[in-house]
């Protein structure tokens, strides 16, 4: 262990990065303060793993849970940490912690200003995600999915929207669109698996065909994205669904388009071909606009952090220390202030907080475990003989927010879900709300719920 003795810190938010982080740094000597904005912990881990992977989940949450018995460190859940939230940066430090870790994701919209994003029937993926997946207040937001939905952007999120679209909602069609070619794609042929049975071939092909120059033309194989389309189909996942699944390649949106009701009819796309200079390759538009006839645009082209969150954001990311103080495998962990050019000494960073939409629970662990690592060199150099009253810090804490939810809360919880799902005969179940959520951990049993 660490001679870090006993040293203050907070971690903000409980996904994966933030999860194991706190267990690094209650390894290494710190008492960890652990916020989390949701009720329950786990993040994207939690409510953006595609709903009918109960194996996944229901690993992750024991291991999130077996990292939270750890006596050192302590979890506020249901606590809004932010200039308008239940606790700013500021506070946390009153309260004496020494060193902040901002794991929160990227929890703000990242929209492109394009013209029409607000008619209805515009909507960011990450939305929908939280809404499937049952995440409070998006659990009960009410989304008008029409017949003919465009998806923009093509990685594994898109390709968790279309299998929602195809499977749940069951539409006429739908459009994965994107920006470069078939040889760019982000989606893995693991998920592709998932909603391959619904592609429309002929449609696959021409797309290939037409775009095929345009790949030679920057060194790119044509029949790769075919090869991978072939491997998918041999274990392919039954969808049950007639919905048309389609790709367009080379084309970016430049305008959504209203009828007379202020309701999505179309977008108006530019053809694009694909330049390199040997080193990278871009898409490049050629001027010659078309249309494509939609009633409902989801954007999933990545995402971006909360303005209002209390740092400096760069790029739809926190800023980080160009010159950081304590690099890790060359990567910079540490908060920076653009106006004084100046690094934040106690302000680091992990997860999508840092790097927004750079994958899911391995990457977010070693992201965590590496700003962890980062925070322990920076303690290491403070000198403090404080002594810590936790008790003290609790009762502050709660003084703030009253219905913050504590581990011994999350057991009571874990264990009403478990029961209502054996007792109805499903694979699980989980609340939509946080008033049903709070009602079971203040009675420790609610009967009847719907």
């Amino acid at each position: 262990m660490n001679d870090v003795s006993k040293y203050l810190v907070a971690v903000i938010g409980a996904g994966p990065a933030g999860i194991f982080a706190a267990k690094e740094l209650a390894k290494n000597g710190a008492e960890v303060l652990l916020f989390n904005r949701d009720i329950k912990p786990g993040g994207l881990a939690e409510y953006g793993i595609y709903p009918d992977k109960l194996k996944m989940k229901e690993g992750l949450r024991k291991q999130f849970s077996s990292i939270l018995e750890t006596p050192e460190i302590h979890y506020f859940g249901n606590m809004l940490v932010g200039e308008q939230g239940d606790i700013r940066l500021n506070d946390m430090r009153e309260l004496g912690v020494q060193a902040i870790l901002v794991t929160t994701g990227a929890q703000g919209t990242k929209w492109q200003g394009l013209p029409g994003e607000s008619l209805k029937g515009v909507y960011h993926a990450k939305d929908l995600v939280y809404h499937y997946n049952q995440l409070p207040p998006y659990s009960m937001k009410k989304f008008d999915i029409g017949r003919r939905v465009a998806v923009i952007g093509v990685g594994n999120v898109m390709a968790d929207i279309s299998r929602y679209l195809i499977c749940e909602r069951q539409v006429d069609v739908v459009y994965a669109v994107a920006r470069r070619g078939p040889a760019e794609v982000k989606f893995t042929k693991k998920e592709l698996e998932y909603i391959v049975e619904n592609l429309d071939m002929e449609n696959y092909r021409a797309e290939i065909e037409r775009a095929a120059p345009i790949m030679a033309g920057v060194g790119q194989d044509a029949q790769e994205p075919m090869r991978m389309v072939e491997q998918a189909l041999e274990n392919a996942e039954q969808t049950g669904s007639n919905t048309s699944f389609r790709m367009r390649f080379l084309a970016s949106v430049r305008c959504i388009l209203g009828n007379d009701s202020n309701q999505v009819c179309g977008l108006e796309l530019e053809n694009n071909t694909l330049m390199t200079d040997g080193n990278s390759i871009w898409a490049k538009g050629l001027g010659s606009r078309f249309r494509l006839d939609v009633d409902t645009v989801i954007f999933a082209i990545g995402d971006a952090v909360d303005p209002g969150f209390g740092l400096p954001v760069d790029q739809n990311e926190f800023s980080k220390n160009p010159n950081p103080r304590f690099p890790i495998e060359n990567i910079s962990y540490e908060g920076y202030d653009p106006a004084t050019q100046q690094g934040i000494p106690d302000i680091f960073l992990a997860g999508w907080a840092r790097k927004t939409s750079s994958g899911l629970v391995g990457l977010a662990r070693k992201d965590g475990i590496g700003a962890a690592t980062a925070m322990v060199q920076y303690l290491s150099m403070i000198k403090t003989n404080k002594q810590i009253d936790m008790a003290a810090i609790h009762t502050e804490i709660m003084l703030r927010q009253p219905k913050a939810v504590n581990q011994a809360g999350l057991a009571i919880l874990q264990a009403e879900e478990n029961r209502i799902a054996i007792e109805r005969g499903i694979p699980g179940f989980k609340f939509s709300t946080n008033a049903e959520m709070a009602a079971v951990i203040e009675s420790s049993r609610i009967p009847d719920y719907k």
